[in-house]
């Protein structure tokens, strides 16, 4: 985990922009103004949550957009209140920590980052509010000892990407299937080396074509043409099914298989996007990846209330209901047996998945 800590220096990340109950809204249209509505109208006695976003914000349908979805369920369940901030292209790391901070002196007792940029942030914040709960998905801790008032939220990607893997490999006609990675790291690493392996467990001579937006740069995880350039390659190499772990340049990958007709499919990761995807993009979403960033950031928000903040590493798997896929469409209900079938193999310890390609 901690080889993450060199990605961090280099992350692409902006402004300063906190919204909560009584501010303005910063950004306009769509999921944006309802996640501002849903800071200013919240007015419970509960925990005040910091939620910080990273590239692509609230409204990028995968990632950011799952930790909306555990803040929106906390916020109603436990008379929370809430400030929001989001990184764009273009900050310094020292803004992260601004934004960190800014949350913190405005009084929230439980602070999330999003994404694994946030994990130096975090680890130079903490030691400064030692009353503050942080939390830090796909967070990794310092080299030294870890802090005591810290969560990292990781994840079991491999698994749920086996098992999407499995569809992807029955599904195909060609023979060949694509994997589009946002950037070349070791997190983005994981969701490859799953699908390969649930791929090749299904079908052994399928071929698998894998590329990434960027190889370190974090706009690889927002650029639709990035995404959509990678697929379109792959559909033209032969592929008739591309799985995407790139964040918000992943509605690019869906438009590619769009542009490439019939019979041709892009697989969706961290939420449903299926639910999300425009009319046009549905009929080519055959599954996605499911990555529970809502279960464990309501986890955290949960743990902050009830007065036992969770602390130090926690992995969400197959068997804590961390990962799955999805089953919107209905594209791959006669699948479901043999995918269901892998899924008990892993949990069991019978299938070990592999966390790197």
């Amino acid at each position: 985990m901690r080889r993450l800590t060199q990605l961090s220096a280099v992350a692409v990340v902006a402004a300063l922009a906190l919204t909560g109950c009584g501010s303005d809204t910063q950004d306009g249209g769509g999921a944006n103004d309802a996640s501002n509505d849903l800071c200013k109208s919240a007015k419970g006695d509960g925990p005040k949550i910091g939620l910080a976003y990273d590239v692509g914000g609230q409204g990028d349908q995968s990632f950011n957009d799952s930790a909306y979805a555990g803040l929106e369920k906390a916020v109603g369940e436990f008379s929370a209140t809430c400030v929001e901030g989001e990184a764009v292209d273009g900050e310094a790391e020292s803004a992260r920590e601004d934004r960190l901070r800014q949350m913190a002196d405005g009084g929230a007792t439980a602070v999330i980052g999003v994404g694994f940029a946030y994990s130096e942030s975090i680890n130079k914040v903490a030691p400064d509010y030692p009353d503050v709960n942080f939390a830090v998905v796909d967070g990794f801790d310092p080299d030294e000892e870890a802090n005591e008032n810290v969560a990292y939220l990781g994840f079991a990607e491999e698994q749920g990407s086996f098992l999407v893997g499995v569809a992807a490999a029955q599904t195909t006609k060609s023979d060949t299937v694509g994997f589009v990675g946002g950037v070349n790291n070791d997190l983005i690493k994981k969701f490859e080396a799953g699908y390969v392996a649930g791929v090749k467990a299904a079908k052994p001579d399928v071929e698998v074509l894998v590329n990434y937006i960027e190889q370190s740069n974090l706009k690889g995880f927002a650029d639709p043409a990035g995404g959509k350039s990678a697929a379109t390659g792959q559909f033209d190499e032969g592929a008739d099914v591309v799985y995407h772990a790139a964040g918000g340049s992943g509605s690019g990958v869906f438009d590619a298989a769009v542009d490439a007709g019939d019979g041709k499919w892009a697989i969706g990761v961290d939420s449903d996007q299926w639910k999300t995807a425009t009319e046009e993009q549905k009929p080519h979403i055959l599954t996605s990846m499911l990555k529970r960033v809502d279960t464990a950031t309501y986890d955290f928000i949960q743990s902050v209330d009830g007065g036992e903040p969770l602390t130090s590493y926690q992995v969400y798997d197959l068997k804590a209901d961390g990962v799955g896929y999805s089953t919107s469409g209905g594209f791959i209900d006669d699948l479901t047996g043999d995918i269901d079938g892998f899924k008990e193999k892993i949990i069991s310890g019978d299938t070990k998945v592999p966390t790197k390609p």
